[in-house]
């Protein structure tokens, strides 16, 4: 078996991330719509490049830490790197299905 079979895939790094919330919105940062981009390296570091519902959110810095929490428990990951993009600003329409549903049930009007 190589190396890069141990690796994890992109669905099981997004999977990864669905324990990870905003605290101020009840729903994980992938149904939200907030991770732009995942990369695995073949020498199991990951890059995320993901947004924020807004600039200067309070809560950047735990996000990151929660990210990397929940990436670094995945077999063949090494390292984790978290970058913050602005660009294309987070709307609502970037939201899953099962996220839009999620904030209906909150009483957010989606």
């Amino acid at each position: 078996m190589s190396e890069t079979s141990l690796l994890p895939t992109e669905e099981q790094i997004l999977e990864a991330m669905k324990v990870v919330k905003d605290p101020e919105i009840p729903v994980n940062v992938v149904d939200l719509g907030l991770v732009y981009r995942t990369v695995v390296n073949d020498n199991g570091a990951v890059d995320i490049e993901m947004t924020l519902t807004s600039v200067g959110c309070p809560v950047q810095d735990m996000i990151r830490a929660d990210v990397e929490l929940a990436l670094m428990r995945l077999e063949g990951v090494n390292a984790v790197t978290v970058d913050f993009v602005w660009t294309p600003p987070w709307t609502p329409s970037k939201m899953s299905e099962d996220g839009k549903r999620q904030m209906r049930m909150f009483g957010f009007n989606m």
